[in-house]
Order: structure tokens, then C-alpha cells, then sequence
């Protein structure tokens, strides 16, 4: 996005990409405006999905003592024993920890039915690589502090991650 550093977006579509104080004269009066702390740009692509969310098991926070944090893959998933009800629970885990890290494509598609569900409802997309921004095209963004840490990701003109300030 050369020279922008903003986008109006219409439901599920940007309307309009520019400079802040451009957008903000034609559509200020009638926006809601949202603004963070980061650079704005078309979120992350995981070329690594259908490997994060059909081969890797991501705990539940009350098992963190037992299992730890982190996703399990290998001989650790495989002795978990693993249900289908498990892997929907597990994979709607690993898809908020992608929306968390900004992304707004996924390589794949995913083959298991209650994976595949998981990421149908979050708003994630299927794509090849990453996608640009561009007028007329869907409302899937993300924003990330100079640190790279995301701060917000949107997907279809809907905030799905916010980060919690500190002290919030």
C-alpha cells in the first residue's frame, strides 16, 4: 500500500485505500473510526496450516500442567488418543492462535471434518499465498506494532483478534 496507511471498508469489502487524513475528509463524518498503533497490511499467509491444525494437537488451557502450551505433534499426539470432538476442540485452539499471529489466508484445504468446520466458521480463507489489499476486494487485514506482534486482525470487515492492552 503505497503512500496509505488507511482503508475504509463497507461490510465485507475495503471501499477505499489512502492517506488517513484523504479517507478521513471523504468518509470521516459517516465512519466508525478505528485506529492502532501499527502498520495496516493484508495479514498473514500460513503455508503450514493443514501441518498446524490436522497434525499437531493444541491443548486446552486446563491441561497447560500436564501437556503444556504448545502444539503436540508426534509420538506425544499420537498418545493422546484422539476423537473427533478432540479435534474440533483443538483446532478451534490452533485457529485462534493463527488469528492472534494476523493471519488471514491458509494454504490447504484441510481434509478432517471437524478441522475443516473450525476453520469454515472462523472467516479464515483458503488461498495460495498471501493476498494484497485492494479496493473492491474482501475486508481481510491485519495490523502489527513495530515489534511485529499483531494488535488486531480482520477478516470479511469483522474483528476477529484484538490485543488486550496491558493492564486491561
Amino acid at each position: 500500500m503505497p503512500d496509505s496507511d488507511s482503508l475504509v471498508v463497507e461490510g465485507a469489502w475495503i471501499a477505499a485505500i489512502g492517506p488517513y487524513e484523504e479517507l478521513y475528509a471523504a468518509y470521516g463524518e459517516r465512519a466508525r473510526v478505528r485506529e492502532w498503533d501499527g502498520v495496516l497490511g493484508p495479514g498473514r499467509h500460513e503455508p503450514d496450516a493443514v501441518a498446524l491444525l490436522e497434525h499437531a494437537y493444541w491443548p486446552d488451557p486446563r491441561e497447560a500442567g500436564e501437556l503444556g502450551t504448545g502444539p503436540l505433534t508426534g509420538d506425544a499426539l499420537a498418545a493422546l488418543g484422539m476423537t473427533d470432538t478432540r479435534w474440533g476442540a483443538s483446532a478451534r485452539r490452533g485457529v485462534q492462535r493463527l488469528l492472534a499471529s494476523g493471519t488471514t489466508t491458509l494454504a490447504g484445504p484441510v481434509a478432517r471434518p471437524a478441522v475443516r468446520l473450525a476453520v469454515e466458521r472462523s472467516g479464515l480463507k483458503y488461498a495460495a499465498g498471501p493476498r494484497a489489499l485492494a479496493v473492491g476486494g474482501p475486508a481481510d487485514f491485519a495490523v502489527f506494532a513495530d515489534d511485529g506482534t499483531c494488535l488486531v486482525t480482520v477478516l470479511d470487515g469483522r474483528m476477529v483478534h484484538r490485543r488486550r492492552r496491558p493492564g486491561a
